[in-house]
């Protein structure tokens, strides 16, 4: 595969993480947590991310309660490596940033950041306290559900298959038809109709 196959593979994979960590007053996803999923999957596909420093500048400044801060900015080249054929390379630029009182470890911070955020961006990976889809899915249940009456379409397709009514509604898992959500009815209505059309 080449390089695009191979990040297209991980992208495939590693589509949520949730939040394991615990600050203060919120849950976030540490580096540890991403490097944990990526990296076995970049492992597996034979790629490799190599980051460097273009150009870096530290600030410094005050607090109200006059705590000299120092703020690191780092301006980076990310470069996606082909280990099976190592000229084949995608680079791309990147920044981040680090903050810190004593000022030893803003560029650590600002490379940690770099790295966490460039996975999280580059594969599109969902860090919401739940899987998008598991959010979805409570949302759509905690709405008022909205009711079909399609026993007419079920008849239709049980007679014309010489099946009961109870034999569609087994086979479509359906325990009450006349409370079914839109999400059901609607996938109820496209089974039948292509039983309708096999008829």
């Amino acid at each position: 595969m080449n390089i695009y196959q191979k990040l297209n593979e991980i992208h495939k994979q590693v589509g949520y993480i949730k939040k394991g960590q615990r600050g203060k007053q919120y849950q976030y996803v540490g580096s540890s947590d991403v490097l944990a999923v990526v990296r076995s999957h970049m492992n597996e596909q034979g790629v490799l991310l190599l980051p460097s420093i273009k150009n870096a500048k530290v600030s410094d400044f005050y607090t109200k309660t006059e705590t000299l801060q120092l703020f690191t900015e780092i301006e980076m080249t990310m470069t996606w490596v082909n280990t099976d054929n190592p000229d084949e390379k995608i680079e791309l630029d990147w920044y981040a940033q680090g903050m810190d009182l004593a000022g030893e470890k803003g560029v650590g911070k600002a490379l940690t950041y770099a790295e966490k955020y460039f996975l999280l961006k580059f594969f599109n990976i969902a860090t919401d306290d739940m899987d998008p889809d598991a959010f979805q899915d409570k949302v759509e249940s905690s709405k008022p559900q909205e009711k079909i009456n399609n026993e007419q379409v079920v008849l239709k397709v049980a007679k014309g298959r010489n099946k009961t009514e109870a034999d569609v509604y087994k086979a479509l898992k359906i325990t009450d038809i006349t409370k079914l959500t839109k999400k059901q009815a609607e996938a109820l209505i496209e089974k039948t109709n292509k039983w309708v059309e096999q008829l």
